[in-house]
């Protein structure tokens, strides 16, 4: 899906620059406004969409949850594509930064077409989830009682877990913690923050140990009991597909990388399709509703 975006050396170097200054600031104030610059920046939460006509048509499902310690409850909001088939397997697609699930439609209809019912979410602090800054933890948290929603409602019937972006990271997180997924798939993200700042004009700055919101998905992915699909386009310029090979190089067998030629970090599933197809029939055994018995 392309985006009308600020381009993405700029973006990249913004981050890296930000990152910097919350250095500073961490050692001015102390370690939870850094803490929390780093959650406003890296996830940019908000009610932002973009080509949010896309979602028209799909579901609107809330997900209730009480994480542990929590002073009040958490409310999700999704979107749900259903398969005419109840037994068809369900997706779990978790999105990136910035841009809420609406944003996310056009993806999550390419992912129906393979075959899967799909839930979208939005974490707290986007779209009409509750208005709570977000972090790698809330997220995960977020991530799991979506998880566990699916479970509920579709027992006995495969899911899998998909992410873009960030939300690649929010993925490996939640598939190494959860016993029962059967696949992962993770396009255009990276092994960890630290990783991704390195590439950066700017990743000479000494920032690594004052970054607190690490997602190490790199560490985490090979904890991972299910086939691994990994997808980058080579034309990325926002997460280099380096890091995605590298991300791939740390899960365990069975696992496939695709290379998207020409694909951005937005457009890589829509240019990518046939080998999103052929893919997910070679590694996880599924075949789109048309090609099915």
């Amino acid at each position: 899906m392309n985006r009308p975006r600020l381009p993405a050396v700029t973006r990249r170097r913004g981050l890296a620059l930000l990152l910097a200054v919350a250095g500073v600031v961490g050692l001015l104030a102390g370690c939870a406004t850094l803490d929390e610059k780093q959650r406003e920046w890296i996830f940019q939460p908000g009610t932002r969409s973009w080509g949010g006509a896309a979602a028209e048509g799909l579901q609107d499902v809330w997900i209730d949850h009480r994480p542990a310690g929590a002073a009040e409850p958490v409310r999700l909001h999704g979107l749900w594509l259903p398969q005419r088939d109840a037994r068809a397997p369900v997706l779990l697609y978790l999105h990136g930064a910035r841009w809420d699930v609406r944003s996310s439609a056009n993806r999550m209809r390419r992912m129906h077409d393979l075959g899967f019912a799909v839930l979208g979410i939005d974490y707290r602090g986007f779209g009409q989830s509750s208005p709570q800054l977000p972090g790698e933890a809330e997220a995960t948290e977020d991530a799991l009682a979506a998880w566990r929603w699916l479970g509920e409602r579709h027992p006995g019937v495969p899911r899998y877990v998909f992410g873009h972006s960030l939300g690649g990271a929010i993925a490996v997180n939640l598939a190494a913690q959860v016993p029962d997924e059967r696949g992962l798939i993770v396009e255009g993200s990276f092994p960890s923050i630290r990783e991704v700042v390195a590439t950066f004009k700017w990743g000479w700055l000494p920032v690594g140990p004052l970054i607190t919101q690490r997602f190490e998905a790199g560490e985490r992915i090979g904890r991972v009991g299910a086939p691994v699909l990994v997808v980058h386009g080579s034309e990325d310029r926002l997460i280099p597909p380096e890091l995605g090979r590298r991300l791939f190089e740390r899960a365990a067998d069975p696992k496939r990388f695709v290379l998207v030629e020409g694909g951005s970090h937005h457009n890589t599933n829509s240019l990518g399709r046939e080998q999103y197809r052929e893919a997910v029939a070679a590694l996880f055994g599924l075949k789109p509703p048309a090609a099915a018995d």
